[in-house]
């Protein structure tokens, strides 16, 4: 039987917080009160009754993740999950960030969301970095896919140019 999952994968160039879809994830802090990159976007965008939200949720530790309503957002949800800092890659940071994707799936299954839209986790102002943080994104949303209805659809949305096209091609060098 041949691997439909990358048939479920969509790679595009854009402002997440823009996204009319089921979820959107953000790369939280684990204080879940916002902070700067893509979740300090998303606190600015969804507006005042995400914090109030995310505050009832209490601590978030690196490789969970939390959902809360999209508040202001066209997204109905925000699943917020908390990426590892880049140590090296000898301190678990793999295994953190793929628990971090995993989360975020197993959270959009349980609610019965059908699409959802990743950013680069952890590639920002945690230095992980943008090849080794693609790769751990393909990989693990792929076997995730392969064995889950839910979600249909995942958007790996990128703000730069520059790292759709190594989603691009990591998910192109797998379906050949």
């Amino acid at each position: 039987m041949p691997d439909l999952s990358s048939d479920r994968i969509r790679v595009i160039v854009g402002d997440i917080t823009t996204l009319d879809v089921d979820a959107i994830v953000t790369a939280a802090n684990e204080a879940l009160v916002g902070g700067h990159g893509v979740d300090g976007a998303v606190h600015r965008a969804a507006g005042p009754g995400l914090f109030e939200e995310c505050r009832t949720l209490g601590y978030c530790p690196e490789g969970e993740a939390r959902i809360t309503q999209g508040h202001r957002l066209p997204a109905k949800h925000i699943i917020h999950t908390v990426g590892p800092v880049w140590e090296g890659g000898d301190f678990g940071e793999a295994a953190l960030l793929a628990s971090c994707y995993r989360e975020s799936l197993q959270l959009a299954e349980t609610h019965d969301l059908s699409t959802i839209a990743f950013p680069c986790i952890a590639t920002g102002s945690h230095e992980y970095p943008a090849e080794e943080a693609c790769d751990v994104a393909v990989h693990t949303v792929r076997g995730w896919l392969a064995n889950h209805k839910l979600p249909a659809e995942v958007i790996f949305c990128c703000y730069e140019e520059s790292d759709s096209v190594l989603y691009r091609g990591r998910l192109a060098s797998l379906s050949a």
